[in-house]
């Protein structure tokens, strides 16, 4: 039992007693034991193990009670209970955009709708348009959120998967006859989303790992079992295939098996002209006046041999690398520990869950040295967003924490939104008093592409933005971007020296990896910022960069890999002059 698994528990209990008209009380219980959860700085479910909760602000003690259960028995005898109430289907509504619990309890109860396709079926009989608190809008709008979910069936976001493949991959580690194991496919390539796993194993006994990983937990079906390949389901509906190969081929498996497709092909070109052929096995002569075969021991000698610098996972998708590595002019890219701070976080000001302190304490102890804290604007009022007031007061705190700290300090920003004509949510004379500012469109989705991209060209012209957030304003597999020119954003951003963010969120990825090539070489800097709403969000960098390496970036395109005294000085001089 973790953490976040108690916190889903106890969300998903709210939810299920708002769909049952319960006690509003008990339903806020719930949500604010999640709450303390979620953010209870100790290890709240080894507390929960011991039943030492008493004591603990929001958690009571019929919730200790079942926080214990749960922490000692992996399960809730209440929730499951209480699940069970409801058809299986039913769930899975949560899952489209544009509706909450009251729209669906309306649904379930009114027209006994208790799965997607129930609900495809009504918004094509009509029905949804005449329930009370729908209309042929809304009924349109189910019908585009359901066509939408259901283009991505299979597919799954990096972020969602890279838990469940670091596991396996460690799991497969730990058995005594693993010689290397790696990730290979779209994940490998840090591809935004996926659609299955590929693991390979070097292995003197292929069979052994391939009934091994056929046991491990999480597997819902097996698709088919042999002595070097073994291909399953896992319980969230993700394919995963394991190759076992010699430790001999394993090079060759780990190049051919990462792809891409499209980079393969180029790569077996350029060993025929050599006289060999390229396979996943190995090289091997295909004309009597070849080339003599070279040594294979690491995947790098594959690409030497071919005349090729080593080319990153990352760059493999056939966009000029093959070019730059006969050349010697692929960029050295970005890595993690290049990283010295960020911006874009947010607190409980705003919709975030937790504090300054606790942000600036994670922060820390990731090893950075700066934070930039960016709460939303007040025109985000679903977000709790601040007004002037609570803005330049959270300032003076901020001011107030870095007094009292040496070595790190809080940058004072805001995430201030970009209204329909292009002006922004605080005057000049509040976003001047800000260490640094992030715009971003928040609302007004639907304008026209010469629209948007005017609206966000304006913003970006103000001396007070920093940077540009989340660009298209996509949500992976759930909301597409919106229509916008990037490559005239791209433009302005050379011309105005506003930075671009790519966000790291893995429900965002933006943006998108393929833009920032062509915004590198304009000169256009990023901001790697997982747009952090409590303290484990950070981790998100781990994403960013991976991205930023896709699109080519190298150190010194990315500002949060500036020092402290370098960020303070770039962010004290004027836009124009950085």
């Amino acid at each position: 039992m973790s953490r976040d698994e108690m916190v889903r528990v106890l969300e998903e209990i709210a939810l299920l007693l708002e769909l049952k008209d319960e006690n509003p009380f008990k339903i806020k219980a719930y949500r604010a034991g999640a709450e303390t959860v979620r953010t209870y700085p100790d290890d709240i479910v080894a507390l929960a193990a011991a039943n030492e909760l008493k004591g603990i602000k929001g958690i009571g003690e019929a919730l200790r009670d079942k926080l214990h259960e749960m922490a000692t028995t992996g399960r809730m005898i209440f929730h499951e209970n209480l699940r069970a109430e409801f058809p299986n289907g039913l769930f899975s509504l949560f899952d489209l955009q544009g509706l909450g619990p009251k729209k669906i309890k309306t649904l379930h109860r009114e027209l006994g709708i208790n799965s997607i396709d129930d609900l495809k079926l009504a918004c094509e009989e009509n029905r949804i348009a005449g329930t009370p608190g729908f209309g042929a809008k809304t009924q349109a709008n189910i019908l585009e959120a359901i066509a939408h979910r259901e283009s991505f069936a299979g597919i799954f976001r990096l972020g969602s998967v890279a838990h469940i493949v670091e596991d396996l991959l460690e799991k497969l580690r730990n058995h005594p006859d693993a010689l290397r194991v790696a990730a290979c496919g779209s994940y490998r390539r840090s591809k935004e989303t996926v659609r299955d796993i590929d693991l390979l194993v070097a292995t003197s006994h292929p069979a052994e790992l391939t009934s091994y990983f056929t046991t491990l937990l999480g597997i819902q079906k097996i698709l088919a079992h042999g002595d070097t390949k073994a291909s399953v389901i896992l319980e969230n509906g993700l394919q995963c295939d394991l190759r076992a190969v010699s430790n001999a081929q394993f090079p060759f498996a780990l190049q051919y098996f990462s792809g891409s497709k499209e980079h393969n092909v180029a790569l077996r070109q350029l060993a025929l002209r050599r006289g060999w052929s390229l396979n996943e096995y190995d090289f091997t002569r295909v004309q009597d006046n070849a080339d003599p075969l070279p040594e294979i021991h690491e995947e790098k000698d594959i690409y030497q041999a071919l005349g090729l610098s080593f080319i990153e996972p990352e760059l493999r998708e056939n966009l000029g690398e093959i070019e730059a590595a006969q050349n010697g002019a692929l960029p050295r890219l970005i890595e993690i520990d290049n990283l010295r701070g960020t911006f874009h976080n947010h607190t409980t000001e705003s919709d975030g869950k937790n504090s300054l302190e606790e942000m600036a304490s994670a922060a820390q102890e990731l090893g950075l040295q700066y934070l930039g804290i960016a709460d939303h604007s007040k025109s985000s009022f679903q977000a709790n967003g601040l007004n002037e007031e609570r803005l330049l007061a959270q300032v003076t705190a901020i001011r107030e924490c870095n007094a009292a700290t040496q070595g790190f300090r809080i940058f004072a920003g805001s995430e201030v939104d970009i209204l329909k004509d292009g002006t922004l949510d605080f005057s000049d004379e509040i976003l001047a008093q800000l260490d640094y500012c992030v715009a971003s469109v928040h609302n007004a989705f639907t304008l026209s592409e010469d629209d948007m991209t005017q609206r966000i060209i304006r913003a970006m012209e103000n001396p007070n933005v920093t940077m540009l957030g989340h660009l298209t304003g996509r949500l992976l597999l759930k909301r597409d971007a919106y229509a916008v020119n990037i490559s005239k954003i791209i433009d302005c951003a050379a011309e105005t020296r506003t930075v671009i963010e790519l966000n790291c969120n893995p429900m965002r990825l933006d943006m998108d990896w393929r833009w920032w090539h062509r915004a590198r070489d304009k000169g256009v800097l990023c901001s790697i910022n997982p747009d952090a709403h409590k303290t484990e969000q950070l981790q998100f960098l781990h994403f960013g960069v991976r991205l930023a390496r896709k699109g080519w970036l190298r150190r010194e395109d990315v500002i949060n890999t500036f020092s402290l005294d370098q960020i303070t000085d770039w962010l004290q001089r004027p836009k124009c002059e950085r």
